[in-house]
């Protein structure tokens, strides 16, 4: 269903290319009104209504974005694949019947309905006809004579080779778009369509075509962060050069080097001030957010460590593929490493500011408790110490946090033992949350480590030491902390401090 999703978003992309400034009609405004997931037969009988429409009209462009809009409501949830595959028909016959457009256009749109066709023998697991169509749509790109429609060709073609397994087809097309985008210094659109394939694979339960994409991104970074280095170089030395140019220039008169010369006294100075002027606006920025440089600092320590540890996951997903259950415990820690993978890079590039919400606070905790009730050993005591008060906070990842701290409480706390879950205010707008245990505590010397990502090499199936890193990014990003609290020795006390 979601790699439905990213084939619908490129073919609506490519339809906006070609549609133009053509206006829609009310019949096509009123079925992008409708909700697919609540009225999907009437979405797709309005879509159908409006091919219709825009063929007696003459106007095709409108008409096959409206009818591979239909088609993809037709099996994407309900799998009337026939009626899908004879809308597509009729409207291949539509284009061809044509006579205002020209055979570029008609190339452009028969490759829509061609790409849609593709779709649909993915979601069959047929490789062979899917093989065919991949065929038909690398003619109707050349015939558009379109380097956006020659794009997207790649990128499907990567899709496919992915879903039936066929990495190195895949690395290779993928390489070829990447390579294209690149050499034009479009950094960020490679950046983007490879975040899109790794949230596709990952939306999916696709491991492969996460594993490959991710590993692909990676390398591809790196390569790109040296071209923009070298760029910089470059630019750098050619405006040295001019300078040079211009000095030499001007060197033929005592007067005007004079004038240089103190043109250039006059700019060190300026600069003197400017760097005296930002180095004590640094320093206050570096004094007034230390958790900014502590985000920093353990970004740059896991980022070395990280290739190492895909390395390693990469020598165990071949025999996973080949085990394909979600009750093999391969498979499923290969997917939830996968899930923690894509957790992990939307808290990186998310800068989105952190909404909150008055939540009543001892209903909220007791909530939490009793999600972990069923968890816990026998004769554990599990109790809530909150003031009757509301604080402002994310329920979402502050939820997260405290669930994931009480799982690896109720984990790790023996038979007899207590966990609890205590709120304190520290201040007019400071709190904090304390989730203790009777366990077996945290040696000392790990203790430092326990938050940083990819730290070791190890085992997935015995958990990918993803969780505390995770609770860690979602706590700084809401201007808090999470950390362990030295002082408790009675088991471990982890304390999650927040700040409205």
């Amino acid at each position: 269903m979601n790699r439905k999703v990213l084939f619908l978003l490129a073919s609506l992309l490519l339809c906006a290319t070609m549609v133009g400034a053509q206006e829609k009609s009310d019949l096509h405004k009123r079925a992008e009104a409708v909700d697919p997931k609540e009225h999907i037969a009437t979405a797709r009988s309005l879509y159908i209504h409006a091919f219709n429409d825009y063929y007696n009209r003459g106007q095709m462009r409108l008409g096959v974005e409206c009818a591979t809009k239909a088609a993809s409501l037709y099996y994407s949830r309900e799998n009337y694949y026939k009626e899908a595959f004879d809308l597509l028909r009729r409207a291949d016959d539509a284009i061809n019947a044509s006579d205002k457009d020209s055979q570029a256009d008609k190339a452009a749109m028969h490759y829509l309905c061609t790409k849609e066709r593709l779709q649909m023998y993915i979601k069959l697991r047929k490789s062979e006809s899917a093989k065919d169509q991949l065929n038909i749509l690398e003619s109707l790109a050349n015939q558009t004579g379109n380097d956006d429609v020659k794009n997207d060709l790649l990128y499907t073609k990567a899709i496919y080779y992915y879903t039936f397994g066929m990495n190195a087809q895949g690395n290779a097309v993928f390489k070829e778009m990447a390579d294209k985008l690149t050499a034009s210094k479009e950094y960020d659109k490679v950046d983007e369509v490879y975040q899109t394939l790794i949230a596709n694979g990952r939306k999916s339960n696709n491991a492969n075509m996460v594993a490959q994409s991710y590993s692909n991104y990676l390398a591809w970074k790196d390569s790109t962060n040296a071209l923009k280095h070298a760029d910089e170089i470059g630019a750098l030395k050619k405006q040295i050069a001019d300078n040079e140019a211009t000095i030499a220039d001007k060197d033929s008169s005592l007067t005007t080097r004079w004038v240089f010369i103190i043109g250039l006294c006059i700019l060190a100075a300026a600069l003197a001030a400017a760097l005296v002027v930002g180095a004590i606006v640094l320093m206050r920025y570096i004094l007034l957010d230390r958790k900014q440089k502590k985000t920093i600092r353990l970004a740059n320590e896991s980022n070395a460590l990280k290739a190492k540890f895909i390395s390693n996951i990469s020598a165990q997903l071949e025999p996973t593929f080949k085990k394909l259950d979600s009750r093999q415990p391969e498979v499923k820690a290969l997917l939830e490493f996968s899930n923690h993978i894509q957790t992990l890079s939307e808290l990186e590039n998310n800068d989105a500011e952190i909404e909150l919400e008055d939540t009543s606070i001892p209903q909220y905790c007791q909530s939490l408790i009793d999600q972990i009730r069923d968890k816990v050993k026998s004769d554990v005591n599990l109790t809530v110490n909150a003031s009757n008060m509301s604080a402002k906070i994310n329920k979402e990842y502050v939820t997260h946090i405290l669930l994931h701290l009480l799982s690896n409480a109720a984990i790790y706390t023996p038979a007899g033992g207590s966990i609890s879950l205590d709120f304190k205010k520290r201040g007019p707008h400071a709190y904090q949350f304390l989730v203790s245990d009777t366990g077996c505590g945290i040696p000392e010397e790990k203790r430092e480590d326990i938050f940083k990502p990819f730290r070791e090499i190890r085992d997935l199936t015995t958990g990918d030491g993803l969780g505390l890193p995770i609770c860690k990014q979602m706590a700084l990003k809401m201007n808090g902390d999470l950390d362990i609290d030295p002082k408790f020795t009675k088991g471990t006390r982890f304390v999650l401090d927040l700040h409205a």
